[in-house]
């Protein structure tokens, strides 16, 4: 399954940002397992005085970007269960904001936060593989929106690309 297969009707606009930067002939699974490596050398390449910078005030630091990717896979790896179990109920949004203080981040190492990383995307791979074309075609409700399992998991891939793209830009 590409993301080329995902219909505008499977997602609320504002995760648009995210699945443009997936490129267009990507396959979910290989995306997974191919971004996998490079999120952790990335992270583990970030010369360590850089780990706690924010490029402003109210910011949040590198580790707790990281951080941030983590918990929303997380969070979307549940969407995409939920939806793809034909789940019916409508499934809550999250404020990011509200997780990063409580997470301590920043007094994490880059260890620890490749760590979890590895077990989240490893449980979503896991999570992906046991799943069919149907499975992930269908269209539920999370946050108020429509959203399939399929965009659920897309989104998290262009999520990274996302976040490491402001990391380039603004903090190394």
């Amino acid at each position: 399954m590409k993301i080329s297969d995902v219909q505008s009707n499977e997602y609320h606009a504002f995760y648009s940002n995210y699945l443009a930067l997936v490129p267009k002939d990507k396959l979910l699974l290989n995306g997974f397992n191919e971004s996998t490596q490079d999120i952790i050398d990335f992270f583990q390449n970030i010369p360590v005085i850089k780990l706690n910078y924010a490029y402003a005030r109210q910011k949040w630091s590198v580790k707790e970007i990281f951080q941030h990717l983590i918990d929303t896979e997380r969070v979307f790896q549940y969407r995409c269960f939920c939806l793809a179990r034909r789940d019916k109920t409508p499934l809550p949004g999250f404020e990011q904001n509200d997780y990063i203080s409580p997470s301590q981040a920043k007094n994490k190492s880059i260890e620890s936060l490749v760590e979890e990383f590895k077990a989240v995307r490893q449980s979503f791979i896991v999570l992906l593989n046991s799943l069919n074309d149907e499975d992930l075609q269908f269209v539920g409700n999370a946050n108020g929106n429509a959203m399939s399992a399929r965009a659920a998991a897309f989104v998290v891939l262009g999520h990274y690309i996302w976040h490491i793209n402001i990391i380039k830009e603004r903090y190394l």
